[in-house]
């Protein structure tokens, strides 16, 4: 099959248990009856997968790469973007883009962290900050997506170092310099999508409520 170090065991077996446990928390029911909810999370899978295409890198595995992850968990709520962002990386890896030996670890460090980091800043935002249009906007998307792709490379940035696939010089020079190159291109990609999709569509957008952002203000 393939050989696997120990922190990439340890990384299937957690974003395979956490897997498994969202599809406990999750109605297959409604999704079987609800067209709407099929089509925003095949689409939102198939649209990252396409963004996931487009990435560039020094050495193997430090590649860059938008993630719109923030966008699908404002889109999708936490668990159905957990699961839609699960659908994206076996095809990406099943297409060769990601390799097996790596799937737990992109899981977790990749997808997993980055989808509840979108989500804790946004329910912070939900509960602690004023409810406006802009708030949702600019916290809750564009800040979120900024910090998101941030953590998403210091976190796998630390995998490699620790797994002593790279050198710390490689990894800054190679990955982590270009962490202010994205944070503002990730802000505004998730910020722009968040904003189009709450003008034009706001009931696909699961965490957007009119009564809350738009009346009275």
């Amino acid at each position: 099959m393939f050989d696997l170090t120990y922190l990439q065991s340890a990384a299937w077996l957690i974003y395979l248990i956490g897997v498994v446990y969202v599809l406990t928390r999750v109605s297959f029911a409604q999704f079987k009856q609800n067209k709407k909810l099929q089509h925003l999370v095949l689409g939102s899978s198939v649209s990252v997968f396409g963004l996931w295409l487009f990435r560039v890198g020094v050495e193997p595995g430090l590649d860059v790469h938008f993630l719109w992850l923030t966008a699908m968990t404002l889109l999708l709520g936490l668990r159905w973007a957990l699961l839609a962002g699960f659908c994206t990386l076996i095809v990406s890896t099943v297409a060769g883009y990601d390799s097996w030996q790596m799937f737990g670890v992109n899981g977790v460090l990749g997808i997993s962290i980055p989808i509840v980091i979108s989500y804790l800043i946004y329910n912070f935002s939900f509960h602690k900050l004023p409810r406006h249009f802009f708030v949702y906007v600019f916290v809750c998307s564009f800040f979120a997506g900024a910090a998101m792709i941030a953590v998403k490379m210091l976190l796998m940035s630390g995998y490699y170092y620790v797994d002593g696939i790279y050198d710390a010089d490689t990894i800054y020079d190679s990955y982590l310099l270009l962490i202010p190159l994205l944070l503002m291109s990730e802000g505004m990609l998730n910020g722009w999508t968040m904003t189009i999709l709450v003008i034009y569509k706001p009931t696909w957008v699961y965490t957007f409520y009119d009564k809350y952002y738009l009346h009275g203000k």
